[in-house]
């Protein structure tokens, strides 16, 4: 990929995220007070029919972590995807008609890779939104805190801990990614093929963003329905990290060595010290976010409310991906395309939805 093509997926990647967080984040907060375990708790009636109005309130807390985070991440997944589908697409073995790889296993790889670099920078605004999430501000009683800064404070001795859910997210992600895009991709090829043979395809930056949007909230709609089992345990880890990374504040350890003991480095620290505080980093992110591993999370959830507690929020989930995968994806390729044709380059057919 050339160089102003890196910097449109970049630009495009980032302006889709901010549109999608702007626009669809209430929907997310509330599900994930939905799929917290303590929603009866705090957003139920003393009678548990009816919905506290709580629960709709603060819905855009924790959003400026996640919009600081998915600006750079989006658009590492982006030029992720991008180039490793065009990479496998230009250096697959033909195999008749077509290409040794399936073009399904292209994208469901594409977007598999993409989403693990994601993933990586996501994590820590990951971890603060949901536990931002949960903070109540509704109550008279008490000054309204800045739900972000207050979560933040939490992992404030032990900030590594933020790395702890990436293995949960990046569960969640990956089979999500690997059903959407595959979908998005054959959706897409199958309305254009379909407008052509009408006779009404436009070829235009409009009808690009709108095929795209149609194409992505259908099958991210589907893939979010089918993969929110895992979603309902990955809310839950989130939300236990918070706690987790409380518990595990301890003094430094101490090499018990003397200083005449201790190789010292031009710094003036001792490097068995930097040995072990890196070895403790490392630890950190190793632990687990939550005393529960995802299995007994699962079991838990269906002793307490059955197999339909692991598909709590499927229905706002469904809906809030079709909206948000719509418009990011459809952002996404209409951001590109104009900031193309802006430059005066002419946008070829390979380029359109």
């Amino acid at each position: 990929m050339s160089n102003s093509r890196n910097t449109d997926i970049w630009i495009a990647g980032a302006f889709a995220a901010f549109t999608v967080d702007a626009i669809i984040y209430p929907l997310d907060t509330i599900k994930t007070r939905w799929q917290s375990p303590d929603y009866h708790r705090l957003y139920t009636n003393a009678a548990g029919n009816g919905v506290k109005r709580s629960m709709f309130k603060g819905v855009y807390q924790g959003v400026g972590s996640v919009i600081l985070a998915t600006l750079p991440s989006s658009g590492a997944f982006f030029t992720t995807y991008e180039g490793i589908k065009y990479t496998l697409e230009n250096n697959s073995p033909q195999w008749g008609s077509g290409h040794l790889l399936p073009t399904p296993l292209i994208h469901a790889t594409a977007s598999g890779v993409a989403e693990l670099v994601s993933c990586a920078i996501l994590t820590p605004a990951e971890v603060i939104k949901q536990n931002a999430q949960m903070v109540d501000n509704s109550r008279t009683d008490r000054p309204r805190v800045n739900a972000t800064l207050e979560t933040a404070k939490r992992f404030r001795s032990n900030p590594i801990a933020l790395w702890r859910g990436y293995t949960a997210l990046a569960s969640r992600n990956l089979p999500f990614t690997a059903l959407q895009f595959p979908m998005f991709e054959r959706i897409k090829e199958a309305i254009k093929s379909h407008r052509e043979e009408n006779g009404t395809r436009t070829n235009t930056i409009l009808e690009t963003g709108t095929i795209t949007a149609i194409s992505a909230g259908l099958g991210g709609s589907i893939a979010a329905v089918v993969t929110t089992p895992i979603d309902v345990v990955k809310t839950r880890i989130m939300l236990a990290a918070a706690d987790s990374a409380a518990e595990d504040r301890r003094p430094p350890k101490s090499s018990g060595k003397s200083a005449k003991e201790m190789l010292v480095d031009t710094t003036g620290k001792a490097v068995q010290s930097v040995k072990e505080n890196l070895k403790d980093a490392v630890e950190n992110i190793r632990k687990p976010p939550s005393k529960q591993t995802s299995m007994q999370i699962a079991q838990e959830i269906i002793r307490d409310n059955g197999v339909k507690g692991l598909f709590r929020g499927g229905a706002i989930r469904g809906i809030w991906t079709m909206l948000g995968a719509g418009l990011y994806l459809g952002t996404y390729d209409t951001g590109r395309m104009y900031l193309a044709s802006r430059r005066g380059e002419e946008v070829d057919e390979d380029d359109l939805a």
